[in-house]
């Protein structure tokens, strides 16, 4: 292995050493645990040091660094106490996640790591929104993420390189090729050469380098860094090394031909180092054993300390507080100046009073600056804000919501429009597994909020149609915000982006030019969590929500005896249960309207609660009216067929009736 081509101080290399040896001694401590059945699981990094070290040494300790679960290394250089390691890794309190989430699998502010999920890819797009940040404040620093190369089949691989290339964002892409994807050989997972040739098609500088030899990493990442501050750009570098180990420990490598593990072994990064650092008499053999004896009883009594402490003795209260950062909400009230505008004027006003309000607030979407976006909500933004917060974006809903995250890890507010709230499936995985879960994980809220323009009767078919919420009210960690009028939409938007924890906003399309409302033309907002009394009556409760509030109304209005209480939710996450139950308390009967098809839907929660809550106040059956189980058809009469607005009268009235 060549190391005299770079010219790196001799005391530097000795750091060098030593920062990967530390790693290599923790994990050959943790496999013997593993064994004793004292930690669950393990991913081996050993013979990977030299990409984890050398990376994270060229950087500086304030910039970013995304690793992955052989990244151990990125952990010990930045200097982690070990016993918050190991209290990670055996489900401890002291851990990083207290006990929720395993291994790597998290991050901290404090060291600027920023953890992985097991989805592998969506990482990849949150170091493009930490970039974003830092290139927005001008801030000369780099964020690097890694991955690995069964990571780059991906969609989000190219998601995230295409982002980055087309907005020139100062990202590190690391790919550590060691060979396999759990099992799979490289030439079962890719046909180009190189993974780095993979660079040439995003327009980005790429580059491969031996990802064994620490001084050759050290030494050019560095000089890449240096130059990407003053320069801002992404680079791919592909780092050539190999798993010694298997994918985790249980698998172990009776896959890979030994004669491949032998001609690697022979390129071990620290015994290779250790050697030449001897041979030029730039370490010792006594300074090597004194190297190793502080850094045994570092590890030694790093572990005591956490084998002293008590195992997670479960709270339930504490669990189900800490879902959702803590939002301090202060009611704003509009002033008396109002004006009668449209659900989508709303939208467009409360989202630019918002950017006013909040200066580190960057909205991102499909054709939303010069073209003000498919409805029209944000024309006229790029002329008052800029293009760099008001941001169009390729189509990748993965990558642009996992930007979004990682905007807000970098102390940045976030609101993407999807184009139509179908597309979200595209983004689902960072929507569910990403922002929703790591404020529980990590403690690291999501301050981003998406737009999601939704709905049926325009006779625009399965895919510009749906009213998808009931995939999110699903999901622990995200608010579901969905209005039905004018003054709502645009005080609860106002309310979303002020909240630190991650909305799903929904818009109705057949709402937004349909609904008029005297607005106040003032900045305010509205607290979640408080359902709308739209009608006070005493024989029966109708609970709905989004277009089901007018479809409802309508249905009043064409049935004026019927003494009917309806409430509009405004808000499905947190949902205002009390509200629902003191009415049903009040009427005896309950129906629930939705638009969504009805199986599976927020009605049968609801209907659930009450039964469970209120089940001796009912004179008679809970009635659910859905739209019907099939997709939404384009065909006008099919359409209204479909809808939930075609059965609900009769079905009302049947139950008044009962």
């Amino acid at each position: 292995m060549d190391y005299k081509n770079f010219q790196i101080a001799e005391d530097v290399q000795r750091l060098l050493y030593k920062a990967m040896l530390k790693p290599r001694m923790v994990e050959e401590k943790m496999l013997i645990l593993l064994r004793q059945g004292k930690i669950s699981k393990w991913f081996s990094g050993i013979g990977q040091e030299a990409i984890s070290v050398g990376v994270t040494s060229a950087l500086h300790v304030d910039e970013y660094i995304l690793p992955m679960h052989r990244n151990l290394g990125v952990f010990t250089t930045r200097e982690i106490p070990l016993y918050r390691l190991f209290g990670q890794w055996q489900g401890k309190a002291s851990g990083f996640t207290q006990g929720r989430d395993r291994s790597f699998h998290f991050g901290t502010q404090e060291f600027k790591i920023i953890g992985m999920i097991s989805h592998l890819g969506p990482q990849l797009g949150v170091a493009d929104g930490i970039a974003l940040a830092q290139k927005l404040r001008k801030e000369k620093k780099v964020t690097a993420v890694f991955t690995g190369e069964g990571a780059t089949s991906e969609g989000d691989f190219h998601e995230a390189l295409n982002v980055a290339s087309v907005w020139d964002l100062p990202v590190l892409f690391c790919i550590e090729n060691n060979g396999y994807g759990l099992s799979t050989p490289t030439n079962e997972q890719f046909k180009c050469e190189n993974l780095a040739d993979k660079g040439l098609g995003y327009g980005m500088e790429a580059h491969i380098i031996d990802g064994n030899n620490i001084l050759e990493v050290y030494s050019k990442v560095s000089e890449i860094v240096k130059d990407m501050r003053n320069n801002p750009r992404p680079v791919l570098l592909e780092f050539k090394t190999f798993r010694m180990r298997g994918h985790e420990e249980a698998s172990g490598t009776k896959y890979v031909p030994q004669a491949l593990l032998d001609m690697w072994s022979e390129k071990d990064p620290l015994e290779n180092f250790s050697s030449f650092l001897k041979k030029e008499n730039i370490l010792s053999t006594e300074t090597e054993i004194a190297l190793r004896a502080e850094i045994q009883d570092e590890i030694e009594s790093h572990l005591q300390k956490s084998f002293s402490e008590n195992t997670i003795v479960p709270n339930e209260s504490k669990e189900l507080d800490e879902v959702y950062q803590k939002f301090d909400f202060k009611q704003i009230n509009p002033n008396i100046h109002t004006k009668n505008i449209r659900l989508i004027d709303a939208v467009s006003k409360g989202l630019w009073q918002s950017m006013e309000k909040f200066d580190n607030l960057v909205i991102m979407g499909q054709d939303i600056a010069e073209y003000g976006g498919v409805f029209k909500i944000t024309e006229g933004f790029l002329e008052k804000f800029g293009k760099e917060r008001v941001r169009n974006t390729p189509i990748c809903e993965s990558a642009i919501v996992s930007t979004a995250m990682g905007l807000s890890i970098n102390g940045m507010k976030a609101v993407v429009e999807m184009q139509f709230a179908d597309f979200a499936s595209s983004g689902f995985n960072p929507i569910v597994n990403y922002l929703a879960k790591t404020y529980y994980r990590w403690g690291e809220n999501a301050d981003v909020v998406i737009r999601m323009p939704c709905g049926g009767g325009v006779a625009a078919g399965p895919f510009h149609s749906q009213t998808n919420e009931a995939w999110f009210t699903k999901t622990p960690g995200l608010k579901v915000v969905y209005p039905a009028f004018p003054y709502d939409a645009k005080g609860l938007l106002a309310t979303a982006i002020e909240d630190p924890n991650p909305a799903m906003f929904f818009e109705h399309k057949g709402l937004y030019r349909s609904i008029y409302q005297e607005v106040p033309i003032s900045y305010y907002n509205m607290p979640f969590g408080q359902a709308g009394l739209l009608r006070k009556g005493k024989s029966i409760t109708i609970v709905t929500y989004g277009a089901g509030v007018h479809w409802a109304l309508e249905t009043l209005d064409n049935n004026a005896g019927i003494d009917a209480e309806l409430l509009d939710l405004r808000t499905l996450q947190p949902l205002d249960m009390e509200s629902i139950y003191t009415s049903v308390k009040k009427t005896g009967k309950l129906i629930i309207l939705q638009e969504d098809s009805l199986f599976g839907g927020i009605a049968s929660d609801i209907a659930a609660l009450v039964m469970e809550n209120c089940f001796e106040f009912l004179d008679g059956p809970i009635r659910r009216v859905g739209s019907l189980e099939t997709p939404i058809p384009f065909n006008t009469k099919l359409e209204e067929q479909y809808l939930a607005k075609s059965r609900f009268e009769s079905v009302l009235l049947e139950l008044v009736r009962y």
